[in-house]
């Protein structure tokens, strides 16, 4: 493996846990997550020199464990989890649409679905390449949106 390969599982791996231990009550859990997406995002650029050319491994889905994530990480950020997505002004009601659990959650399933798939001896390559393909298409502009959203709140003392 390559450095930047161990380096996109180490994170990984660390961001996931993290996730994990969401319930552990910890006071610096936010600063910790938008540290480790930072991380992440750095990981993933590293990987997104290599071209996109393989079929990926179809995400298998529990809507069931992945909806309780979501309400476990809804109720831990509370009122810090809504945030305004830029098509939201357009609408009279003014409802913020961007939520900072569904985003945490998305990238948490797809990237442990790569980690199951590690632990089963799956080929490494392959896991790599559909967790570009899925950053492409899905869980980057999760990464995006976390990081914006998690960055405002730190510029406002709001992550602890």
């Amino acid at each position: 493996m390559t450095k930047n390969v161990d380096y996109m599982l180490d994170t990984v791996k660390e961001y996931c846990s993290t996730i994990e231990s969401s319930g552990s009550g910890s006071q610096d859990w936010l600063f910790q997550v938008f540290s480790l997406l930072l991380r992440l995002h750095a990981a993933v650029g590293t990987q997104l020199q290599q071209k996109d050319e393989t079929v990926p491994t179809r995400l298998e889905a529990n809507l069931e464990n992945r909806f309780e994530l979501f309400r476990q990480l809804h109720q831990l950020i509370g009122d810090r989890d809504a945030y305004w997505m830029e098509y939201d002004m357009l609408h009279e009601d003014e409802h913020k649409s961007g939520s900072l659990a569904d985003d945490l959650t998305d990238i948490y399933c797809e990237l442990k679905f790569g980690l199951k798939q590690l632990e089963q001896k799956e080929d490494l390559s392959q896991i790599m390449d559909n967790w570009m393909h899925g950053y492409r298409l899905h869980w980057g502009r999760h990464l995006v949106d976390a990081e914006r959203h998690l960055y405002e709140l730190s510029t406002k003392n709001q992550l602890s």
